[in-house]
């Protein structure tokens, strides 16, 4: 198995590759949506059925059938504790750093990343690592920091309280409707900057989230 039959299977799935990291003898594929991959959820039924948690429904799905037709374990970032150390993979990827935002970025996708899952392998071919330089280190103007209309992120920290606070008000609608604007204002990724039906789904359940924490 090489790592660019992996990317095809998963792209017929609605997927993309992030990454690919060690851990020991095995390679681990770090997976997340492909620029069709919202359409190809979007017409699932776990969109369509009104239960909780649709997209980790679907991703437990699509990866698992993924795992059992590469001969791949299938991993995912959710279902704990404990957790699995997606952060640790991707940081061995060389395709993600920490952004000034706290959260991570990528060298293709920007701040437009999640990991719907991974799959690990007991051998891959095509897997070295990458070489990547962190897009962070050569921003000067750093317009992530500026965007926030509340000022949520300093750098060094996120104010989630504010954040939230801020997208479920009038005030919030452009946040809450389109996306993140900190996010919004990198210039890395914007190729995979979320359309409106996107952008709202997750800024949905990040709303559900903090109510239900």
């Amino acid at each position: 198995m090489t790592l660019d039959e992996v990317e095809r299977a998963v792209g017929a799935a609605g997927l993309t590759v992030l990454g690919a990291a060690s851990e020991g003898e095995d390679t681990i594929v770090l997976l997340g949506l492909s620029r069709e991959g919202w359409d190809v959820f979007a017409a699932a039924p776990e969109y369509r059925d009104g239960g909780a948690n649709p997209l980790d429904r679907w991703s437990q799905r699509v990866v698992g059938a993924l795992g059992e037709s590469l001969n791949a374990e299938a991993l995912f970032p959710f279902g704990g504790p404990p957790y699995q150390p997606f952060m640790r993979w991707a940081a061995a990827s060389g395709l993600m750093w920490p952004s000034p935002l706290g959260m991570s970025i990528h060298r293709d996708h920007g701040l437009w990343m999640s990991f719907r899952g991974a799959l690990g392998f007991a051998a891959l071919e095509g897997t070295a690592p990458a070489t990547a330089s962190q897009p962070c280190d050569t921003c000067v103007s750093q317009p992530c920091l500026k965007a926030c209309p509340v000022d949520a992120f300093d750098g060094e920290n996120y104010d989630v309280t504010r954040c939230a606070a801020h997208v479920g008000s009038p005030e919030g609608a452009a946040c809450r409707e389109r996306g993140c604007l900190a996010r919004r204002a990198c210039w890395v990724g914007q190729d995979f900057v979320p359309e409106p039906n996107r952008a709202s789904f997750h800024m949905r359940a990040f709303l559900r989230a903090r109510s239900d924490a």
